[in-house]
């Protein structure tokens, strides 16, 4: 899954008349073709409010602006309502799935998204002044949207090509006999004392040092790990040898200087999200895949 991070293209505040609100609107055009959004939310950073509403419980409400009309209130749909205390400070985050679903579909149906401030009463809470940051706001505390989104498949064309693989697909083979049970040729084999065999070491990787902290933002570096060691017989388990390790070691045991031994390297990885700057200054959030050795094996 990916995610990408859009920044606000503008946002509009409503303090002359009540109720009060502000209004953001975002880009989403920037969604590769072929993804479908699983998700989507808004993220928004309060300040401790100092107000006289400082020891109140304020409702915090979000919706979707779904119609514009001159001569009276925009049509608009509830996405999602938080409470919390005036005085408390962070990141909000709010549920705007629905909107992004719309927007996805037609472009015209993004007309941004309208925030609302009540107390407990029903009293209209400009939300400036209940600690609610804007893009005039710190750039490190500006609100946001990220859309999480995966690849679509065409079941039709993935099931033609697992039946094209099924008519050719060979005899099935049964499972190289591990090494150790092989007869005769590994009798006299023996690993040489002290020899690592292959296994997982740590590799921290550090962004700092490698110069891109002015485009990365976090983190500012990971476990990457790395593999090492001997893929010599007889190769245990633990090594997670393939037949074909196991056969390249049989020939590298009869022709040395030919063929060379099976080689220590990852056989599984998995993915790291990285918070980053693109080409164009947008923040983006993206998981990337095969950064980190989860395990090793001899290949």
């Amino acid at each position: 899954m990916t995610n990408l991070k859009y920044s606000v293209e503008h946002d509009r505040d409503i303090f002359y008349q009540k109720p009060y609100w502000k209004e953001f609107r975002f880009d989403l055009t920037q969604i590769p073709a072929g993804e479908s959004v699983t998700a989507a939310e808004f993220r928004i950073y309060k300040m401790r409010s100092i107000t006289r509403h400082a020891n109140k419980t304020l409702h915090i409400s979000i919706y979707e602006i779904v119609k514009e009309h001159s001569n009276r209130d925009s049509d608009l749909f509830l996405l999602d309502l938080q409470d919390l205390r005036a005085g408390a400070e962070g990141w909000l985050v709010f549920d705007v799935t629905a909107a992004s679903n719309h927007w996805l579909v037609d472009r015209k149906y993004n007309l941004g998204l309208r925030l609302y401030v009540e107390t407990d009463d029903g009293q209209s809470v400009d939300p400036s002044l209940a600690g609610l940051l804007g893009c005039r706001g710190p750039r490190s505390k500006q609100p946001f949207m990220v859309t999480f989104f995966r690849a679509t498949q065409n079941p039709t064309r993935v099931t033609r090509a697992v039946k094209q693989l099924r008519k050719r697909q060979p005899k099935k083979m049964n499972d190289l006999p591990h090494p150790n049970r092989l007869p005769g040729i590994f009798d006299d084999i023996h690993v040489t004392e002290g020899r690592q065999v292959c296994r997982r070491h740590e590799l921290y990787v550090s962004f700092q040092d490698l110069g891109w902290l002015d485009w990365v933002i976090a983190p500012q570096g990971y476990s990457a790990y790395y593999c090492e060691g001997e893929c010599a017989f007889p190769l245990d388990s633990c090594m997670n040898a393939t037949n074909h390790a196991i056969l390249q070691s049989l020939v590298h045991l009869m022709k040395p200087e030919a063929v060379p031994k099976a080689c220590c390297a990852p056989t599984k990885l998995s993915a790291t999200s990285v918070l980053y700057y693109d080409s164009n200054n947008n923040v983006i959030l993206k998981k990337h895949r095969n950064m980190v050795v989860k395990s090793c094996g001899c290949h």
